[in-house]
């Protein structure tokens, strides 16, 4: 099956297909665009350059597109290209007549909050699979961490950043028996476990990521008014050294996409494009129920309007599951000197529809920079046969820019300072807070005086009393003085019947 001829103001241009002199141009048609993709070759074979030229042709097409730039060249997508002459005689080989320098829409984001806008989300956002992936936890860990979650949940306390995590740590290790009765063993060593980790996330800077405002998915899919769509370009340069962190924010904001995007079918244009580079960082370690959800994610989120794009090394980086739902092809060169080499190139050539004209695998150990073997979807989802093909250059810069064209484009984005200021409001860690300094008052106050005890202290109203009726060691009380002045004035047996009359009523006795 040939290449569909593809309409270039409709479809995306990848390239020119060189399998044989009469192979025409190679294109991704934009329909087919959420038909996920795969993007692998070795280092320095072209493959950041075919990431450009992708998301720009999506954006051209009115399609949003979100990628990660790692090695810092991504960004050239912000400012316009330069034609030299090597770029021109590359543009005439592949038939390129209308090419111009163009600058595209991007707007830069850093979870750092140095290069582009802060990207947050709150830990309950996060949830505790994906965070006890990120401190890199155990399943006993986890469990305790599932917990702590639940306990939040139950307590009515907000889990916005990382100090009310630690805050609801504290509570659970203050509450350990009753906590561990109601929903579980927790152990202090777990605890404690989890806090060293929360502290080494903390120093990688990891707390810069949870907090408020979070990130709205509707900022990631924005069009320009004249219809393009908007490149979302995410700084990774320091982010890549974390890689627990890079992964899992990725995995995060996909899972976003597909919990809250509605279903839409197939549109004759993707929603957004989702690019993960270093793809391979996803994968590595991940336990099988994370590797299920990445498998149903991009299963189902096809029909929300979202097309994935894998970027790593080598094909076989991503598991077979998930690499037979990648339906857009390019496979730049692979150097197949080691055995793990030679087993990459036979994988990347058994994933391919043949093509009689073209021998896969020894075509893969030839090909130059900036060439690729393509297949892409054609009519009805159909995959086309391999095609080797000189891949079409950007026309915005190939290569990185400097930090006054950074901050001018930053000064120019439509998200304004939406997110550059962070927000602090009441969660958990206060709300503890509060009630711990309300407890510490409440211990120190002097407790309600009871009546005994208000009898018992000098100058009581109760010994008052007392001491007036029976008198003290210094002075006679009313029962003495009266009976004093009874025996003096009767001494007969009357008198004795009064004294014991008076006193029977005094203690309540009877006569």
């Amino acid at each position: 099956m040939a290449p569909t001829p593809g309409d270039t103001q409709n479809d995306i241009l990848i390239g020119k297909a060189v399998t044989t002199p009469d192979s025409g141009q190679v294109f991704l048609h934009t329909k087919l665009g959420n038909r996920h993709g795969l993007v692998a070759g070795a280092t320095g074979t072209g493959k950041t350059v075919t990431l450009m030229t992708l998301a720009e042709g999506f954006s051209r097409q009115g399609v949003p597109v979100f990628l990660a730039d790692v090695k810092g060249d991504v960004a050239g997508l912000a400012v316009a290209g330069a034609a030299s002459d090597k770029l021109q005689e590359r543009l005439k080989e592949i038939g390129v007549a209308d090419w111009a320098p163009q600058a595209n829409p991007v707007v830069f984001w850093d979870l750092f909050g140095k290069l582009g806008h802060p990207v947050r989300t709150t830990v309950s956002e996060m949830g505790p699979t994906l965070l006890a992936r990120i401190l890199e936890l155990n399943d006993t860990q986890s469990g305790v961490l599932d917990i702590v979650f639940k306990l939040a949940d139950d307590r009515g306390l907000l889990l916005l950043d990382l100090e009310d995590l630690r805050a609801l740590l504290g509570l659970v290790a203050d509450e350990r028996k009753d906590i561990s009765t109601s929903y579980g063993l927790v152990s202090a060593q777990s605890i404690g476990a989890i806090q060293r980790s929360l502290l080494r996330l903390e120093q990688d800077g990891g707390d810069h990521f949870f907090g408020e405002p979070a990130l709205e998915l509707a900022d990631l899919m924005r069009t320009t008014p004249n219809g393009h769509g908007v490149v979302n370009v995410l700084a990774a340069d320091s982010l890549i050294l974390k890689p627990r962190l890079y992964s899992s924010f990725l995995l995060w904001l996909l899972s976003e996409l597909f919990e809250q995007l509605p279903e839409v079918g197939d549109l004759d244009r993707p929603k957004l494009v989702f690019v993960f580079d270093e793809a391979h960082l996803l994968f590595d370690d991940a336990p099988a129920a994370l590797q299920q959800r990445v498998e149903q994610v991009v299963r189902i989120i096809r029909s929300k309007g979202v097309g994935v794009y894998f970027c790593s090394q080598f094909p076989d980086d991503i598991p077979d599951n998930i690499l037979g739902q990648l339906g857009n092809r390019v496979q730049h060169a692979l150097r197949a000197f080691t055995p793990r080499d030679q087993k990459a190139v036979r994988t990347a050539a058994e994933t391919f529809v043949p093509n009689p004209a073209l021998n896969v695998a020894e075509a893969i150990s030839k090909l130059g920079t900036g060439e690729a073997l393509v297949s892409t979807l054609q009519d009805k989802g159909v995959p086309m046969p391999v095609e080797r093909t000189l891949v079409a250059p950007p026309r915005c810069r190939m290569g990185a820019i400097t930090e006054a064209e950074r901050a001018q484009v930053r000064a120019g984005s439509p998200i304004g300072g939406k997110y550059d200021t962070e927000v602090n409001r009441e969660s958990a860690a206060e709300m503890l807070a509060k009630r711990a300094d309300t407890a510490a008052e409440q211990a120190q106050a002097p407790p309600a005086k009871t009546r005994e005890q208000d009898d018992q202290e000098e100058g009581g109203f109760g010994q008052a009393v007392k001491d007036a009726v029976f008198g003290t060691k210094r002075r006679q009380g009313m029962v003495e003085t009266m009976a004093k002045q009874t025996a003096r004035t009767v001494g007969t047996q009357v008198g004795r019947q009064i004294l014991r009359g008076l006193l029977g009523g005094i203690f309540g006795g009877k006569r």
